[in-house]
């Protein structure tokens, strides 16, 4: 089945940053994250709210690209007194990375929307580095100008760094940055640089948002 396309919006010449994770980027599912847990080894209610504490507790310093895979790993495994092979974390990181690639086909609706109207695109996420390469040449790659992952910058939001650091990189005035996340506070950070943001929960809110920033 075909998907409709939106009416372009235009807002130039702010240039609208997305986030990646659950904004262009579906949520692992919970099929998804049972796999996880259990090649982790972990069973019970109880194990899996430590598995997952520990995966988030550690996960800003993979993020800023300061822990290696295997560290974090590592990190975690320490937080839970496992054990696990080199070959566990090649398994364990492969089932991680895969449970981010799904894509939200509203927000690619409004990307398209926002590409069609000359809008300039650019994307900001928090990752480690190895996500670099789908964030940079996936099929949706070329709809944004440059493409900003905290892993290779060592920098993370909601540092106001990153944000002046992809505000210098497009040429820009603050006032013309205008950054979707769906985390509160990676939105108020950007809000404390200069410009305009949302946080995201659905597309439809979003299109609403921009088409709003647009009249």
């Amino acid at each position: 089945m075909q998907t409709t396309a939106l009416a372009p919006i235009s807002l130039s010449p702010h240039v609208v940053v997305f986030d990646y994770g659950e904004v262009i980027s579906r949520a692992p599912s919970a099929d998804d994250r049972a796999a996880l847990a259990a090649r982790a080894g972990v069973a019970g209610e109880a194990a899996e709210s430590a598995f997952w504490a520990a995966y988030w507790r550690h996960r800003e310093a993979l993020d800023q690209g300061t822990s290696t895979i295997a560290e974090y790993w590592a990190d975690v495994a320490a937080d839970l007194d496992a054990e696990w092979s080199p070959i566990d974390v090649h398994e364990l990181w492969a089932l991680d990375h895969r449970s981010w690639l799904s894509v939200d086909p509203g927000t690619l609706r409004v990307l398209h929307a926002l590409h069609d109207g000359g809008t300039r695109l650019a994307l900001l996420s928090n990752a480690a580095a190895d996500y670099s390469g789908w964030l940079r040449s996936g099929s949706f790659a070329p709809l944004f100008e440059q493409v900003f992952v905290s892993g290779e910058l060592n920098l993370v939001k909601p540092d106001a760094a990153i944000y002046e650091h992809v505000i210098a990189e497009l040429g820009i005035d603050p006032d013309q940055f205008v950054f979707v996340d769906n985390k509160a506070e990676n939105v108020a950070g950007s809000l404390a640089v200069g410009g305009a943001a949302h946080v995201f929960t659905d597309a439809g809110s979003l299109e609403s948002w921009l088409r709003g920033l647009a009249s």
